[in-house]
């Protein structure tokens, strides 16, 4: 099966020296808003990703924590990238909706992990998708649950 371009990028890049490093600037470049907070791609296949980010003024709250709309964001990049790796290119997804539980104080950097229980199937009909993703501390402390639902659809 043909891969997604981005997954694709991501397989030649991530073993390579700065690989995924330059896979994360060229994410950001496509998609701007993900700059906001610093993110860096650790790991991505059908089913799973992982990003960090780091805790730097730019992502802090009133309270100098990391924000919870920052938060939000990063949810969304393990989000996306979880869905490049995973909707086949005969397929095309879209953000559908949001819920999001401000768990604890996120006072470092963070950790978001996007992955999906089981691989779902991809037929004619359009489906909903909902991708749990959990954002911990660099305790490994949960700090931020989400689950974020992709609306599935065959392309025309």
């Amino acid at each position: 099966m043909a891969q997604n371009p981005t997954y694709a990028m991501w397989n030649r890049l991530a073993g390579k020296p700065v690989g995924k490093q330059l896979f994360s600037a060229a994410m950001c470049l496509r998609v701007p808003y993900f700059r906001t907070v610093l993110p860096s791609v650790r790991e991505l296949r059908p089913g799973r990703c992982e990003v960090t980010s780091p805790k730097w003024w730019g992502v802090y709250n009133h309270i100098k924590t990391f924000h919870a709309i920052a938060a939000c964001n990063l949810a969304e990049i393990a989000m996306g990238m979880l869905a490049e790796a995973t909707v086949p290119t005969t397929h095309r997804w879209l953000p559908k909706g949001m819920t999001v539980a401000y768990v604890a104080k996120a006072e470092t950097s963070l950790r978001a992990v996007a992955e999906l229980p089981e691989l779902p199937e991809f037929g004619d009909e359009g489906f909903e998708l909902p991708v749990p993703v959990t954002i911990t501390d660099t305790n490994g402390k949960p700090v931020v649950t989400a689950t974020i639902t992709i609306w599935v659809t065959k392309k025309k």
